[in-house]
């Protein structure tokens, strides 16, 4: 049963019902009490459907509560704050109608055609297409979903494409972008019209063709996508870091020297080191890098910057376990974040050997400089 069995009357009525009593780890009490009152399959799949939907509150906040999901769909869709950045910037151009090859539950489509685009979706996949549909007009927008496959659409009528190849096969997360689907060759097409084509933030920057925008975005913090853009969308071939929720963006990347540690290390933001624009972070804060291979950036006053967060460096330790055991001991540190970059270790594995049980809190930068690894106790810097 799908979802369009919730969309009104019986289905409807349960779908509200399993809502308004959803509680995570009580599915099997709620399924019971719902059976009492309406067919069984029509409860599993809104039971089903309330638990997508308690799910969806992190990627959709309150628009979730009134949308249809399918659990691929789910997992494949894009939050919103990434969303409304990547739809504003299409509403800014000279682009009215646009095609979503691959659209999935359509969250993509609510945020574009809310920022006033003519939004057409194009998903293979019968039950997600019937979800896309539910979800515009859940929420009173134009636009329309087809069932069809992405390589045959004909594109003439557009003035963009956005597409979201799969990043999925067996259930398992696909790295090489070679392994998408619609195939690379397909999209590498597609880049050569007025495109925006989202992918995995690992993609190499060898892959990127010559023209072609790409943007990695991360929101509070965290990678989220890299998005290649193109055509009248297209800042000419560069690459940019635009950090969520401040939209702060960062292309520049001047040349910077390395150097010793200086009371102050930084780390950028993961969209930062994705987009190779580390040294925008040294010239931010006036500093150096400790390795030319390393994304840590180190200088010798603290200078507030979006681009990077900011540890104090209060002593250099050896990189030994009985002397970093020694150090978390005699410190009476109980909370340890341990950082790492260019080293092969776990942290947590770590963490469990230093047994940390005191009071205090610190954290462990661990890294490499030349051959050699090396570890600094510092403080984060909160402000």
């Amino acid at each position: 049963m799908t979802v369009t069995a919730l969309l009104d009357g019986p289905g409807a009525e349960v779908l509200a019902a399993a809502c308004a009593d959803y509680h995570p780890g009580r599915e099997l009490q709620l399924v019971e009490k719902l059976r009492r009152r309406y067919d069984a399959t029509l409860v599993t799949t809104a039971v089903t459907q309330a638990a997508l939907r308690h799910r969806a509150v992190t990627k959709f906040g309150p628009d979730a509560s009134r949308m249809f999901f399918t659990p691929d769909g789910l997992e494949q869709s894009t939050r919103t704050t990434v969303s409304t950045h990547r739809a504003a910037r299409i509403a800014a151009a000279p682009i009215g109608t646009m095609v979503d090859l691959g659209c999935g539950i359509g969250g993509d489509l609510i945020v574009m055609a809310r920022a006033g685009l003519r939004v057409t979706g194009v998903e293979r996949d019968p039950e997600t297409a019937a979800a896309a549909r539910a979800n515009l007009a859940a929420f009173g927008l134009p636009g329309e979903v087809l069932v069809g496959d992405a390589e045959t659409t004909d594109l003439t009528p557009y003035d963009m494409v956005f597409a979201d190849p799969a990043r999925r096969a067996d259930g398992r997360r696909v790295f090489d972008h070679n392994a998408y689907s619609p195939p690379w060759s397909f999209v590498l097409e597609v880049l050569k019209r007025t495109a925006c084509v989202k992918v995995a933030p690992g993609i190499p920057h060898d892959a990127i063709p010559d023209g072609v925008e790409a943007e990695w975005i991360s929101d509070a913090g965290e990678v989220k996508e890299a998005a290649l853009w193109s055509g009248e969308l297209s800042t000419g071939g560069s690459r940019r870091a635009t950090l969520l929720p401040s939209g702060v963006t960062v292309t520049d990347a001047p040349d910077a020297d390395t150097g010793p540690v200086g009371q102050y290390i930084y780390e950028p933001d993961g969209a930062v080191v994705r987009a190779g624009l580390v040294t925008a972070v040294a010239a931010a804060v006036d500093g150096w890098l400790l390795d030319h291979r390393i994304a840590y950036v180190t200088a010798a006053k603290y200078v507030p910057t979006p681009l990077a967060s900011a540890y104090e460096v209060l002593e250099e330790l050896p990189y030994k376990e009985k002397a970093l055991r020694s150090w978390v001991r005699t410190q009476g540190i109980g909370t340890l974040e341990i950082k790492k970059r260019g080293v092969d270790l776990d942290p947590a594995q770590l963490r469990k050997k230093l047994s940390p049980k005191g009071s205090a809190s610190a954290t462990l930068i661990i890294t490499r400089i030349g051959r050699d690894a090396v570890a600094y106790s510092c403080r984060r810097i909160t402000s």
